[in-house]
């Protein structure tokens, strides 16, 4: 027979199938068999047992079911026996079973899983969970697999064995325009983005609807061939710094009673020609930004806030066509890194009689770095470099110097960006060519490993965001479509 027959008397007490024709377990299999107190099942061929396959079982309280070739249970394939002592599911092809199968059988004093194949990966964590709250005698159990436990017993595993959390970015929110930078800050209680769009020559800043859950537009400044937008606040008041290709850069402030951005000063033309980037930072209480300049003629230059307005405080050198200046401590003490065209990447250390930055040193066997962004692991401090023709690269520094800790080939990339959400690092490394991988930091290799895939065209920048404890990724695109992702927490023991 395909099935179990429907045959048996009402009153029947026990019944055995041994080497039985039927092929599945299907629900409500024994409805007609309510006074069943023992049910034994060897040597059959069917693989699978459907939910509510012993529905109506009030009574049952031994059930074997050894021996046959069963790789699959459903969740709910045991629902309804309250009254069951023992379970036994030996000798099977079980790799794994669906978590809380063995819910609501709170009489269940023995479960039996020896001679099965079971893997001790996420998908069982809950059953270490259930062994180690339950008053259940469970046989001793070796894993099969994966190689961390193999041939260790389950019955030694505890929950804290398993390292079930991962993550993913996830596309949330695609935005109908180009950009060529993009920004987050806070200003007064709220958190804003702002996207440099270069063909539009506009800053475009967007907000965080709290009602529909997606970014709204704010505001925007209206400038040409936008590269930068870079906000600073000093003081309570916001500031941003337009960097522009043609017609000179700009500093806007907010005026909050006309709630708008007003132009409050001219960046120097003869000083900044051909912006590519700005970064902005406090020293001693003090705020700074720097250009870096990349034309032949122009010079990458500090400028420092007075109290009434921005002055140029130190030009770093001329004609090296800088394309990324990037602020960061080393040892305490303020430093800048120049990428440039012309030159390998240069190290500033600010000196605080001088109240400049003199340059300190460069970074060997380096040419050709379009940028310099860093991030610090515990107490590390590491740099990633982007090469658009070579080899992107990873160092850290050993206390004298950067030293390489891992290269990564970039052909077309133009972004290296380092991102920490929680105890997660990543770095994302953009491409002109290619899907742009995300690579996680991996603790024991002390390296970088692949961790995603993300479609996005011709990446030039990355920002993170924290909204309504929800982390998002904003993804300027140079040639598509900008992006925002969502920072997903995945649990893989809830299967």
């Amino acid at each position: 027979m395909k099935s179990v027959p429907h045959s048996f008397p009402p009153d029947v007490f026990s019944l055995s199938f041994v080497k039985s024709g039927f092929t599945e377990l299907t629900g409500g299999s024994f409805l007609n068999t309510p006074a069943l107190h023992l049910l034994l099942f060897t040597a059959n061929t069917f693989d699978s047992i459907d939910e509510d396959a012993f529905l109506g079982l009030p009574h049952l309280e031994y059930l074997f079911i050894e021996n046959n070739k069963i790789a699959s249970i459903s969740q709910h394939a045991f629902r309804g026996l309250k009254a069951l002592i023992h379970l036994s599911l030996a000798y099977n092809n079980l790799g794994t079973l669906p978590k809380d199968v063995f819910k609501g059988m709170d009489a269940l004093a023995k479960v039996d899983l020896r001679g099965n194949n079971l893997q001790c990966d996420c998908k069982l964590k809950w059953l270490v969970e259930w062994m180690h709250t339950t008053n259940t005698m469970v046989d001793q159990i070796p894993c099969s697999g994966p190689t961390l436990f193999q041939g260790k017993l389950i019955n030694d595993l505890v929950p804290g064995s398993f390292d079930c959390i991962t993550a993913e970015f996830a596309s949330y929110q695609p935005l109908m325009f180009e950009s060529i930078s993009v920004e987050s800050f806070t200003f007064g209680m709220d958190t804003f983005v702002v996207f440099a769009q270069p063909f539009t020559g506009t800053c475009i800043f967007l907000e965080w609807d709290h009602v529909e859950n997606v970014f709204r537009t704010y505001d925007s400044i209206q400038s040409t061939s936008t590269v930068v937008c870079k906000p600073m606040v000093i003081d309570n008041q916001l500031f941003i710094f337009v960097a522009q290709l043609f017609g000179g850069s700009h500093i806007y402030k907010r005026d909050i009673s006309a709630n708008k951005f007003i132009k409050i000063q001219d960046i120097d033309i003869l000083k900044i020609r051909k912006p590519n980037d700005i970064e902005t930072f406090l020293i001693d209480g003090e705020s700074f930004f720097v250009i870096a300049d990349s034309s032949k003629a122009g010079s990458t230059t500090v400028y420092k806030w007075n109290g009434n307005g921005f002055y140029p405080n130190q030009s770093l050198h001329l004609w090296y066509r800088d394309t990324d200046v990037e602020y960061l401590e080393i040892s305490g003490k303020p430093h800048l890194i120049i990428a440039s065209s012309s030159q390998r990447p240069v190290v500033y250390q600010w000196s605080k009689s001088l109240k400049q930055f003199d340059r300190r040193t460069d970074i060997p066997e380096m040419e050709d770095v379009f940028a310099v962004k860093h991030f610090k692991l515990k107490s590390e401090l590491f740099i990633c470099l982007t090469r658009f023709i070579g080899d992107s690269k990873v160092m850290r520094w050993d206390g004298a110097m950067f030293k390489e800790v891992q290269t990564m080939p970039s052909r077309g990339s133009m972004v290296f960006q380092p991102v920490s959400i929680g105890n997660w690092q990543y770095a994302i490394l953009g491409s002109d060519y290619s899907f742009t991988q995300v690579y996680q930091w991996d603790l024991k290799r002390g390296q970088f490993v692949h961790f995603q895939d993300l479609n996005i065209q011709a990446p030039r920048a990355f920002s993170l965001v924290s909204i309504d404890n929800r982390e998002f990724l904003l993804a300027s695109s140079f040639r598509g479509k900008t992006q925002i992702y969502e920072h997903l927490m995945i649990d893989l023991s809830n299967n």
